[in-house]
């Protein structure tokens, strides 16, 4: 009988001193994979009713949570490095990231959030950023496009990414390219949609999905945006009613006085800005510091995250987790941001200050937020039409693509600490 006993007290000691321990994530330089770290993360929070701290500010934004052989063997197969701390330890860590005197702090996430990402069903002759990340990161996503939109199944998800569309209804303003096979599809496609809706023409339909986005937003959904869907969208939320497009597209002209009835109550982000009116021209706006503009090429261009703190302004802090604070630059059809352009109440979380222009910025419209992202690809500095996808198995701890993935964890933090 004590033989038995003695076996079964050793396991229960076992296994209450395991249980107490935690599993710590760090996302400094000493990180092996920082991206598939966050899907780590994500996976613990959808299929596990456990919370995980991330430890803002403390060595690079790690996280921490109770460990488990589970996860630990995760973390094996994912190739994430990992360490088992005591509660002790974990204790110590709490204690040094809640002290007033230090800028780091402790957010709860507590459950992964449902994600979709707005893009055609048609093939596209580039790679969508987030799309790469998050499979590379092994989250799960859906696919939306207008079809969705239209049918009202925004609300049925907390996040949603916008990459590389055009909102205005100009096919992207690759008219120089109408004769390529992908060209017409996606014109086919987005006229089909249209049609179903009842609308004449695809600016009315855009225009219409930038109004149902802008609802899922003020209604408290998280949007993230990049490359050219951050000012395409800004200029349709503006241009709601005017018609903007020049005949090449839609067989009638554009109002001659657009830029003057041009709605910025309505926008987001950007403000006091004009319209490209050249149908030839890739840019829809002047929102957009253009090549020519910067003064910067690919060997000197890099951008600055700020730094928040951590305490009092925690969305933003999350928003700005890395390893790096310096950023190599990249280029897409919307690059970067006029600061003269950018509202007074939107938070700068990135900034290249030599060509006076913001890379990543941030706000709130009613319950939801919302992130814009300049560039294309993080880890491809002039990403071309049908060119090969980045392949991020040579980039796990890419710290462009880190931004993305902060914004996709940053819908799981516990409500009551968001603010900004």
């Amino acid at each position: 009988m004590k033989k038995a006993i003695l076996p079964f007290i050793i396991f229960l000691t076992f296994s209450s001193r395991i249980f107490a321990n935690q599993v710590f994530i760090p996302m400094d330089d000493s990180q092996k994979n920082h991206l598939k770290a966050y899907g780590l993360a994500f996976w613990v929070l959808k299929n596990y009713e456990t919370e995980i701290d991330w430890l803002l500010n403390y060595r690079g934004g790690s996280f921490m949570f109770p460990v488990s052989q589970t996860f630990i063997n995760e973390c094996v197969v994912r190739g994430i490095s990992y360490d088992v701390i005591s509660e002790a330890d974990a204790a110590n860590i709490i204690r040094l990231v809640k002290n007033p005197d230090v800028n780091m702090d402790a957010v709860k996430l507590q459950k992964a959030p449902k994600i979709a990402v707005y893009t055609p069903k048609s093939a596209q002759p580039w790679d969508d950023a987030v799309t790469l990340a998050l499979t590379y990161a092994e989250i799960s996503f859906d696919k939306v496009y207008d079809d969705e939109v239209m049918s009202g199944k925004l609300p049925e998800y907390d996040w949603l990414h916008l990459h590389h569309e055009d909102f205005t209804g100009q096919y992207g303003k690759f008219i120089r390219m109408k004769s390529a096979s992908w060209y017409q599809e996606q014109k086919r496609e987005v006229e089909s949609i249209a049609q179903k809706f009842g609308f004449s023409k695809a600016s009315e339909l855009k225009g219409a999905v930038a109004k149902k986005v802008s609802e899922f937003v003020l209604g408290g959904g998280y949007m993230f945006a990049m490359c050219n869907a951050t000012d395409t969208y800004e200029v349709a939320l503006a241009a709601q009613g005017i018609d903007i497009v020049e005949s090449v597209y839609d067989g009638d002209g554009s109002d001659p006085q657009a830029n003057s009835k041009l709605n910025f109550d309505r926008t987001f982000a950007f403000k006091n800005f004009s319209l490209e009116s050249d149908p030839y021209e890739v840019e829809f706006s002047d929102i957009d510091n253009q090549p020519t503009e910067r003064g910067v090429n690919e060997s000197n261009d890099y951008f600055t995250l700020f730094e928040f703190s951590a305490k009092y302004d925690p969305v933003p802090t999350m928003l700005t987790q890395n390893h790096q604070n310096l950023i190599k630059g990249f280029m897409g059809q919307t690059t970067a941001f006029k600061k003269q352009f950018v509202k007074s109440e939107v938070l700068v979380l990135a900034e290249n200050r030599l060509s006076n222009e913001a890379r990543y910025i941030h706000g709130t419209a009613g319950k939801g937020f919302w992130t814009y992202y300049g560039g294309h690809d993080p880890e491809d500095y002039q990403h071309m039409v049908n060119e090969e996808p980045t392949d991020l198995n040579l980039h796990p701890n890419s710290a462009g693509y880190r931004l993305i993935l902060n914004n996709v964890l940053f819908p799981a933090a516990k409500k009551k600490k968001l603010k900004t």
